[in-house]
Formats: structure tokens, sequence, C-alpha cells
């Protein structure tokens, strides 16, 4: 394996973070800031705690799930989008590096500047509510398998897109929808039994749940069932970027 193009493209990719300071770190971090001033005081007035646990803590994996979803896909996307766009993915076909070279290169990428932002809320969410986490190795473990898993998704947008508004269009009306409506804001329990019953076919709900048991121990759903539902959503993507890979599909598009 080539370990030298691997470095030379996770770390391109990686000083676009930085050059990029207010749109990649700051921008996600207000947002999700607002997103907690607002809904925690708005509703956290209102609801004082689920399941013992103040409102305005309980929604921190939430939003921290929520911006790990949209800026992994939106990372990963963009990154290998950009090179097509501008002609420069052809360098990379004919140069000597693997597709899985290639593959590791974006999404690791994507991945660490993910890992890193949900790092940042959740230290930003800190100074609002204090915060425990009682599975410090599994929140690290789900927030790492999320971002890895996301960026993969991101990289099949990002060959599938033939212009920038289909790069938005999964994120803002599939991925971040199906975060709202996943629990994160919410327990699942407070709903009717017939919308408990159908939210458990929105594939978000697992996320949620398994990252907020790791800071509370209280789950919607069973963290083994969180975890397998993860690894699999984690294999699904694997296939396709393999299949693509393999059969050429869009790549050079």
């Amino acid at each position: 394996m080539n370990f030298y193009a691997i470095r030379a493209i996770y770390l391109f990719e990686m000083s676009r973070t930085w050059r990029t300071l207010l749109q990649s770190i700051v921008s996600p971090v207000i947002s999700t800031s607002l997103y907690f001033v607002v809904f925690g005081a708005a509703i956290g007035s209102r609801i004082s705690e689920i399941n013992g646990i103040s409102y305005g803590a309980f929604i921190v994996p939430g939003l921290i799930m929520l911006s790990l979803l949209t800026q992994s896909i939106s990372n990963a996307s963009f990154g290998i989008y950009f090179p097509k766009f501008v002609g420069t993915i052809y360098e990379i076909l004919s140069a000597p590096v693997s597709y899985l070279e290639i593959v590791i290169a974006y999404v690791g990428a994507a991945a660490s500047k993910s890992t890193i932002l949900g790092l940042i809320i959740l230290a930003t969410a800190s100074l609002f509510v204090p915060l425990h986490i009682e599975h410090p190795f599994w929140m690290v473990l789900f927030l790492v398998l999320t971002a890895v898993t996301f960026s993969l998704f991101g990289f099949i947008i990002g060959i599938w897109a033939d212009n920038f508004e289909k790069l938005q269009l999964v994120p803002l009306l599939i991925v971040t929808p199906l975060t709202f409506l996943g629990g994160s804001f919410y327990s699942i329990e407070m709903l009717p039994p017939f919308w408990q019953k159908v939210t458990l076919f929105n594939p978000v709900v697992y996320l949620v749940s398994g990252f907020r048991w790791s800071f509370f121990g209280i789950a919607d759903v069973n963290v083994g069932i969180s975890l397998g539902m993860t690894l699999v959503f984690l294999a699904i993507c694997l296939t396709t970027v393999w299949w693509i890979f393999r059969t050429g599909w869009r790549i050079k598009a």
C-alpha cells in the first residue's frame, strides 16, 4: 500500500479545512449553539427532565449527531466531486494509486474533520450544561463509526452528483429531516405507540439512541441493536463503493 500517496491526499484535504476555517468549523459550531440556545431555552423551560436527565443535557448527543451526519456527508462529497468538476480526477486516476488508497485518503480526511468538529461541539455544549459521559469508550466508538460511515455515504454522493445542487440534495432533503425525526430532541417514548413503531424504520434513530446511551446510560433502542445497525450501514456503504470502482460507474464523469 502506498502510504505516501494516502498521506499526500489526506493532508491536502485536511489543509482545506484550515483554509476555510469559518465555513468548516466556526459556522457549524455557531449553528449548533443556536440550536442549543433555542431548543434548550424555549423547550427546556417547558420540559424540565427526560428520563431523569435535564432537557439541555438530553439534546446534546442529538445535536452532535446532527452536525456529524451533515458535515461527514458534506466533507466527503465535496472532496471527491471537486476533482471531477475541475478535471483533476484524471490525474488521480492515472497516478500509481489504487482505488482503496483513494477511498482511505478522502474518507479518512472527511471523517477526521467531522470527528474533530463533533469533539469541538461537545466541548462547546459543556459550557452550557454540565455533562458526564458514562461510557467514554463507546462514545468515541459511535462517534468514529458514524463519521466513517457517513463519510463513505458522502463519498458515494460525490461520485453520483453531476452538479453542486445534487451535492446538497440528499443532506438537506433526506438526512436532516431524518435526524430531526430520529429522536435528536426528544425520546421516542414520548410518541404515541403507532408513531413509535413507525420511527423505528428511521435508521438515524439507532445512531442517536446508541450515542445518547454512551452519555447517560439510557436509550430508546437496545445499544447492541444500535451498534449492529451502524455496522450494517457501514457494510452497505463499503459494498457500494467497491461496486462503483469495480464497474467505473460515474467515477470519470
